[in-house]
């Protein structure tokens, strides 16, 4: 059983398992729709910045053809001269960075959700060991290796698809690239930009489609690789719950140690009610301790034989009487106080032992 193959993984991965998983790093990510959603947040990004951009770019330029002349160059103080271009640089290239890595770290914390696994950053000498390296090279240059074949196919799909989407957007708009032959710097600059934000724009759509139903197929194969046997599910029932065979054991044992609690106090009865073979029901009344009387003691065929055994030992009064025996065994348990509807016939029986007794 413990060699069951990866057909016989029928069974749905249970919470547990999930868990287990999860705690390893083990999780559904796709890398595809990740790399869509921040390839389009730096489209949008470089759309809303474009104009802030643009605009340190000419000042950049006007501070460079004002301020500069080669006859004027100190070469003493070349960090002088580079300064207010670094300056420049940094006003625009920081605030895009910075922007960028916390969308990024936001769509990885929606790709993934919370998981911090110390076995994927934790070192494993197994990781570098000569063999572990040659397998990797085996299944990264395998031609036949079922994930390099999809990692492939994959590929060409989206080199496919989202080249095809910039095409159209170029092809729909050939007459435009045309005319700006000749015209100015800027009006073509204009229409180039404007063909280019288009061609983003649905190249980012298709991006994350493609992204989508990657997920798709990552949520599949996921399941499918945390998929459990039979037998996986049953061990993984005897860890939580314990073992069937052993709470069956324990259950018999501390039924078997209830009835021999409940036989020791057969002798502090009052009277025992019987059917008279089938059932019996050993009673006892003290005011001190309840308002009515009490049941002690109850069982059917052999327990009752064994309550009426110890009773006729012990000198304790045995009553027939059947609806009485049956009503008390049926609605009081052990210890537990008669109900007020069998009052009084409980009290004609405890009159009658009391009488025989001369108490």
């Amino acid at each position: 059983m413990g060699n069951e193959s990866a057909a016989e993984k029928t069974e749905s991965a249970t919470t547990r398992r999930r868990e287990k998983e999860r705690e390893r790093g083990n999780i559904s990510k796709s890398r595809d729709l990740a790399s869509a959603l921040v390839m389009t947040v730096s489209v949008a990004l470089l759309a809303v910045m474009g104009k802030f951009i643009l605009d340190k770019m000419l000042d950049l330029l006007r501070y460079t053809f004002t301020n500069i002349h080669p006859d004027t160059v100190c070469t003493d103080n070349i960090m002088g001269i580079f300064l207010p271009y670094v300056q420049a640089c940094a006003g625009v290239v920081l605030p895009f960075l910075v922007t960028l890595a916390i969308a990024a770290l936001i769509i990885v914390r929606l790709n993934v959700g919370h998981v911090f696994a110390m076995e994927k950053v934790k070192f494993d000498f197994n990781n570098i060991s000569p063999k572990r390296v040659l397998d990797n090279a085996k299944r990264l240059f395998n031609p036949f290796e079922p994930r390099t074949i999809v990692e492939f196919v994959k590929s060409l799909i989206k080199i496919a698809v989202v080249g095809s989407c910039g095409y159209a957007t170029a092809n729909s708009r050939k007459d435009e690239l045309f005319a700006i032959l000749g015209a100015d710097p800027a009006t073509a600059l204009g229409v180039i930009c404007s063909i280019l934000i288009k061609m983003l724009i649905n190249m980012c759509i298709a991006m994350i489609i493609l992204g989508l139903l990657d997920k798709k197929y990552q949520d599949w194969e996921y399941e499918k690789s945390i998929k459990m046997t039979k037998q996986e599910v049953k061990d993984e029932y005897k860890d939580i719950e314990g073992d069937p065979k052993i709470k069956s054991k324990i259950k018999s044992i501390q039924i078997q140690m209830s009835k021999q609690r409940m036989m020791s106090n057969v002798p502090k009865a009052d009277v025992v009610v019987t059917n008279p073979t089938h059932y019996a029901v050993a009673i006892k009344y003290d005011k001190t301790v309840a308002p009515a009387p009490i049941v002690i003691a109850k069982g059917i065929d052999y327990v009752a034989f064994r309550i009426r055994e110890i009773a006729k030992n012990n000198d304790i009064p045995i009553v027939e009487n059947r609806p009485v025996a049956r009503a008390l065994y049926n609605t009081v348990p052990v210890d537990g106080i008669i109900p007020s509807d069998l009052y009084v016939a409980v009290a004609e029986i405890l009159a009658y032992v009391y009488n025989k007794k001369g108490k």
